[in-house]
């Protein structure tokens, strides 16, 4: 039976973690911290980090952690659920990024490592990278919001999400495709969101949402219909509650019991009213866990920094 769940987690640990300039210009939750040397925000990045990898492990979480190249400019590199995806009939799509200093990050090494010294069938890696040739942009589940259970995906169309390529990736992984367009107000104008990981996730039977950033009423229905038609229980973000990454959150699944953890940051899990904690609450543990320097600096979260390995496992 397919889960929306896991317990593998890969995570890159990030050897020059900084404020990346050629993502600044369509990620308007990046922001420069003045105070602090490049050195200290990276020292820091990995220091809340590292803790949350010994949060997870704590959880019962089987975290696989990859240095990151020292010898490549990858200052996202901490957010590998950008240029890959692992899929539990063994596939591994690999992505279009739409930074050149992050299309890098894509390492072929650890899909070897994954393979033939962990414990993890891969059958097929599924290469939409030519999209680049075309500036064609699907950053993988940062675009795309996956339903593994009811075979959908949700992607909110902006500069890192192109429809075509959106339509191919379903076509390809015989998925529903349900696509619309989502928006945050930036200096009085609406803009585009960069990733949908931002204002939506999918878990089993939840889903959190900002609904109030799809302004066309067409698409909002569309994307209502379609979670409830499923079962799905809606809990409604703020614009305000996404800016604090409440979005940006991921269903894990844990080693220690049936209990799904909920990954956020402790910021995203302030911004939270009661009814939403408690609605969340009862579909698993809420784990929230300090990122401000990576929220900052890296304008992604907890999700960001998580591909799950739906892989078959050979352990």
């Amino acid at each position: 039976m397919k889960s929306q769940r896991t317990a593998n987690i890969l995570m890159i640990r990030p050897s020059a973690f900084r404020m990346n300039e050629e993502t600044a210009g369509n990620n308007y939750y990046q922001r420069v911290l003045d105070d602090l040397s490049p050195e200290t925000v990276n020292d820091l990045a990995l220091e809340e980090f590292d803790n949350m990898v010994d949060v997870l492990k704590a959880e019962g979480v089987n975290v696989i952690v990859v240095d990151d190249n020292p010898d490549t400019d990858t200052p996202d590199s901490i957010f590998p659920n950008n240029w890959v995806s692992f899929h539990s009939d063994g596939r591994v799509g690999l992505y279009p990024m739409h930074a050149k200093n992050r299309r890098t990050e894509r390492r072929e090494d650890i899909l070897l490592d994954l393979d033939h010294n962990l414990g993890f069938t891969i059958s097929e890696i599924v290469d939409f990278t030519e999209f680049e040739e075309h500036s064609v942009f699907l950053e993988g589940t940062g675009s795309i919001i996956l339903d593994r259970i009811h075979n959908k995906a949700y992607a909110a169309v902006s500069p890192r999400t192109d429809r075509i390529a959106f339509e191919q990736f379903c076509e390809t992984f015989d998925l529903d495709g349900i696509l619309f367009e989502s928006l945050q107000t930036v200096e009085g104008k609406r803009q585009a969101i960069y990733h949908t990981n931002v204002m939506m996730c999918i878990g089993t039977g939840w889903a959190t949402v900002c609904l109030d950033s799809i302004d066309h009423i067409e698409d909002k229905k569309l994307v209502t219909d379609s979670l409830s038609e499923d079962g799905i229980e809606i809990i409604s973000l703020s614009e305000d509650q996404i800016s604090h990454f409440a979005g940006n959150m991921l269903e894990v699944a844990s080693t220690l019991d049936n209990t799904p953890r909920i990954i956020m940051s402790i910021s995203a899990h302030q911004a939270l009213n009661d009814s939403q904690i408690e609605s969340l609450s009862k579909y698993g543990k809420i784990i929230s866990i300090p990122l401000d320097v990576i929220e900052a600096c890296g304008g992604g979260s907890a999700r960001c920094m998580m591909a799950e390995i739906h892989l078959p496992d050979t352990k």
